[in-house]
């Protein structure tokens, strides 16, 4: 157990910074604004320090959950302030860490107050609101990433919708005019989809709990949430689920984390979420927010529920595989920028949650790679996009063509970020997407192939967007476009950077990666397919005699 509480500062920072930036005096002023602006920036800046600590600290050939703390809260019910990070949530709470600030940067002025019929400013107070929100973001999704407790878990994986529903429905995009009716709907249908994946996954959690008292699980056998000891007790034989009550436990916890990904059936609120929302709040909802379901489906779904996992997840790479040509088919199809990117995630979201369910190292070395690769790559391109839209006033492709010629540098980022999205070879989330291919093909042939097809629509989605807005004639309302100003340069520099060190080496994450990969597998009893076709010594002796003599 740590001495210094490092995980809880980690995630109690942001928490404390979003209510310090919402009891800021109101700003009269654009210079006050900036000023209190700064302050969620800073504390932002200082957790992502915090969590580089926490990867520096981090030890990958030590134990499976490192830098651990409890503390008792409700301990009549078995319940704990546990927590604890194994190799995956260190790699996310690092993504997370990193693209906060790139965030709030990117939306400096997405709030500013706006001029009311009279010419004065209203809503003076909204600025600080929405980077304060922001900051709770965060300080939820890093919990949940760092949560050992399943109750604990599922208060943050609850309580961050609060947060994310007035971002999208009190923020709305300015660059198509505010329709609060519009925003409404999709912050209210993000809301009910999310509940409703919250509310079955409780009754599971419920449910489990009650599993572990009847058997004697837990401090004086009164039953426990925490998650160590379950897998523990699983492992030992001390603990035994029924088929039944694996299957519906496993059915209960997926069907939140699917709605959270999402998954194809329940992916239909994600488009209109990130359609209506800033781009920024777009980047937090697809990039931080879905990953942690996800992450949850590793962690908990694998981990507590191995055999359900094995007998439903045939079942759920249908579903990944339907997820991945059907987004990337409706992105071809799309004419609006926010869109077409919002249905090119639920088909990237297909190819990861088909990586965990392959059950093989390489597909779930892939998958957590792919969740970090896809942060960096949308965010990329979204905020780009942004940039774009902001120039000009619509989200419509048709409305542009020719910025190249006008903002070089503009369509230059905005080229690298496609190109990372469709995986381009010496761009990050191709070696992710590569790993996902090969670790679902030596256990599924047919679905793996089938996959690819979502790499020949990526392109297609990808080069067309390009060609339709960057390239061909100036069109006269975007003769007048000015290139990335420093502050947008400071935004999309590092996500750039990113994307090109962690296509070229990848090393660094994988070996963080791979220990918690290897005892996921173990959690779920399954071992990497032997090669179809396995080298004898004989013929590995041939080999060596030919080389030999050459």
């Amino acid at each position: 157990m740590s001495s210094f509480p490092l995980l809880t500062v980690a995630a109690a920072l942001p928490a404390v910074g979003a209510v310090l930036t919402a009891a800021l005096p109101a700003a009269t002023s654009a210079k006050r604004r900036d000023v209190n602006k700064a302050l969620p920036l800073g504390v932002s800046l200082l957790t992502l320090v915090l969590a580089a600590v926490v990867a520096i600290r981090f030890k990958p050939g030590g134990a499976r959950y490192q830098m651990t703390e409890f503390h008792s809260w409700i301990s009549d019910f078995g319940i704990g302030y546990s927590v604890g990070v194994d190799g995956i949530a260190v790699v996310l709470i690092l993504l997370t860490a990193v693209l906060v600030p790139v965030v709030m940067l990117a939306s400096w002025h997405d709030a500013d107050p706006v001029a009311n019929d009279a010419g004065t400013f209203e809503r003076n107070r909204r600025t600080q609101g929405f980077f304060a929100l922001i900051l709770a973001v965060e300080a939820m999704v890093v919990l949940s990433f760092e949560a050992t407790d399943v109750f604990l878990f599922y208060v943050f994986f609850e309580a961050m919708l609060i947060p994310m529903y007035f971002l999208i429905g009190g923020f709305g995009d300015r660059t198509v005019g505010e329709d609060a009716r519009q925003r409404s709907y999709a912050a209210v249908k993000f809301l009910l989809y999310n509940l409703l994946g919250g509310l079955i996954m409780l009754a599971a959690v419920i449910g489990l709990y009650v599993i572990t008292a009847k058997q004697g699980i837990g401090t004086d056998g009164r039953g426990t949430f925490d998650l160590s000891t379950i897998t523990q007790a699983l492992a030992s034989g001390k603990l035994h689920f029924s088929p039944v009550a694996e299957k519906a436990l496993f059915l209960g916890f997926m069907f939140a984390f699917a709605v959270k990904a999402p998954l194809w059936p329940l992916h239909t609120w994600l488009p209109n979420a990130m359609g209506e929302a800033t781009p920024g709040v777009a980047v937090l909802i697809t990039a931080v927010v879905d990953k942690v379901g996800t992450y949850a489906m590793l962690r908990f779904c694998l981990q507590l529920f191995p055999d359900a996992s094995k007998t439903f997840g045939p079942a759920i790479l249908v579903l990944s595989l339907i997820g991945i040509i059907y987004g990337a088919l409706l992105a071809v199809g799309q004419k609006d920028i926010k869109r077409l990117i919002a249905y090119a995630s639920i088909s990237h979201f297909g190819f990861i949650i088909m990586g965990i369910f392959a059950m093989t190292s390489q597909g779930q070395s892939g998958a957590t790679l792919y969740m970090v690769n896809h942060g960096i790559s949308t965010a990329a391109l979204l905020l780009v996009a942004g940039f774009l839209m902001s120039r000009r006033g619509s989200r419509l492709i048709a409305d542009y063509g020719g910025v190249q010629k006008v903002a070089p540098v503009l369509a230059g980022t905005f080229m690298i970020g496609g190109l990372a999205t469709l995986s381009l070879p010496g761009l990050a989330p191709f070696v992710s997407e590569f790993l996902v291919l090969v670790g679902t093909f030596t256990r599924y042939p047919a679905i793996g192939i089938i996959a690819t097809l979502g790499i020949v629509l990526a392109a297609l989605y990808v080069l067309v967007l390009y060609q339709r807005t960057m390239t061909g004639p100036v069109k006269p309302e975007v003769a007048g476009f000015r290139d990335l100003h420093a502050r947008e340069l400071v935004v999309v520099t590092p996500l750039i950077a990113l994307l090109l060190v962690l296509g070229v080496y990848p090393r660094p994450i994988a070996d963080i990666v791979n220990p918690a990969v290897r005892d996921t597998m173990s959690d779920v009893h399954r071992t990497d397919p032997a090669p179809a076709h396995p080298i004898t010594a004989a013929q590995v002796a041939a080999a060596n005699s030919q080389g030999g003599g050459q």
